[in-house]
């Protein structure tokens, strides 16, 4: 598949207030996501759900928030400090192909990959990744579009998941998505 990153300025579209007719991002994650919790969100765009992430971890916990686009994260930062969780959100500029989260070593209590694995280069380094930064136990909410992803290439994903140290506890129904909840062995 080919591998192509959103581009910065299509982050207005996603993180407009329309889309959480769709998807509201509190009943997305407050089933996994409690305070004071440490959270991962690779790709966050300009933060549709990374308000949130930071509302459920509540002035304890934090959001790491890993983009390789700078604009992105410089909007999500904008958006964070408009309402007053900024203090509870980090944020991190990735390379193409590494995202640079050694230091975050079996720290991770919860990750959110929402639509970004069909646009890395190689799967199975960002779940290893992910892997190696989460805790033992600690899920991982895994979801790809629906009209981007076929079934078979979010299998495929979803395979590498699993071999990088994950396993599959659910299947959440996400509209417009395929979806998964993976827990850290």
């Amino acid at each position: 598949m080919t591998q192509r990153v959103c581009p910065w300025w299509l982050g207005y579209l996603l993180a407009s207030p329309l889309r959480q007719l769709m998807q509201d991002p509190r009943k997305v994650l407050a089933p996994y996501v409690r305070e004071g919790m440490t959270v991962l969100e690779p790709a966050p765009g300009m933060g549709f759900f990374t308000l949130e992430l930071a509302r459920l971890v509540g002035p304890t916990g934090r959001v790491v928030a890993v983009d390789i686009q700078p604009r992105m994260l410089s909007r999500l930062k904008a958006r964070a400090a408009r309402v007053g969780l900024l203090d509870r959100i980090e944020t991190r500029v990735a390379t193409p192909t590494i995202m640079g989260i050694t230091n975050l070593s079996g720290t991770i209590e919860f990750t959110l990959a929402f639509a970004l694995v069909h646009e890395v280069p190689a799967a199975g380094t960002f779940f290893a990744e992910v892997a190696m930064a989460s805790k033992p136990g600690a899920g991982l909410l895994f979801a790809e579009p629906a009209g981007h992803v076929t079934t078979a290439n979010f299998e495929t994903e979803l395979e590498t998941a699993l071999h990088a140290g994950f396993e599959l506890v659910g299947r959440p129904a996400i509209h417009h998505s395929h979806a998964a909840l993976l827990m850290r062995t």
